[in-house]
């Protein structure tokens, strides 16, 4: 299979059923991610972002279409793709360094050697004097790095993060932002990354994904040419403002459509 069409979303739709009526998630939706790729997906609330990335996750059937992984499909297999929601989702019992090398040990390494392997990432994320507090122990922030560090030490070579920074203050969303970028270049995992931050998705993307109102449909694909490595700076670079308008008109225009 050629690398382009390394993720391949045919034709989704689903449909769930409300009081017997059918209510329309989200509406043949398509789109060929490449192999090492990362992509931003935006829309308005509502639009049915977390419910596809449910499906793509095996977590969620499809009422239509299919979901093709190196050209195998995937559908109803969950365990497949490496999944980070915008809750931490930590387990309170485990320790932070045992909590970021779940992964790891479910698929067999033995524990001393998953934190070995694992220590250079924690103390790069400012959790090196943390490891043995319990979750209960940190900051949101905290937290949050802890889970982005088990997602991304899954294994798997596809991670789909739904707004895992949306809670965050602005220092600490900014701070993982450039961590998340720095470790997806060194790895070239493929990300499909859900946020409402327009900025943000500009700031990590390589291609942007606009959905409409429910039922979500792709509106339209942008590409981000912007040089990386990309640093805030360059929010008032011309390029990048002119993407950002052009972003903000596709949003809005969907949401005066409502």
């Amino acid at each position: 299979m050629p690398d382009e069409n390394y993720l391949s979303i045919q034709g989704v739709s689903k449909q769930f059923d409300s009081g017997g009526n059918a209510l329309s998630a989200i509406q043949d939706v398509s789109f060929d991610i490449p192999r090492g790729a990362f992509v931003s997906i935006l829309g308005p609330s509502g639009c049915g972002k977390s419910t596809l990335f449910n499906i793509i996750a095996g977590l969620l059937p499809p009422t239509a279409g299919d979901v093709r992984l190196d050209d195998t499909s995937i559908i109803g297999k969950a365990g497949q793709v490496g999944y980070m929601l915008q809750k931490d989702l930590l387990l309170p019992w485990r320790t932070i360094e045992d909590n970021i090398t779940l992964g790891q040990t479910l698929r067999g390494t033995p524990r001393r050697k998953a934190r070995s392997a694992a220590a250079p990432l924690i103390a790069r994320c400012g959790l090196a004097h943390f490891e043995k507090k319990k979750p209960h122990q940190l900051s949101g922030g905290m937290r949050q790095r802890a889970a982005l560090l088990r997602t991304l030490l899954t294994g798997k070579d596809v991670l789909l993060l739904d707004e895992p920074f949306g809670a965050l203050d602005a220092i600490t969303r900014l701070q993982l932002q450039m961590t998340l970028i720095d470790v997806w270049q060194e790895t070239r995992k493929t990300i499909l990354f859900v946020t409402h931050d327009v900025e943000e998705a500009l700031l990590l993307s390589d291609e942007i994904i606009v959905l409409t109102e429910r039922p979500g449909r792709v509106r339209a694909r942008l590409s981000v040419s912007l040089p990386r490595p990309r640093t805030p700076d360059m929010l008032a670079d011309p390029e990048w403002m002119q993407l950002k308008a052009q972003l903000m008109t596709l949003l809005l225009r969907e949401v005066s459509a409502s």
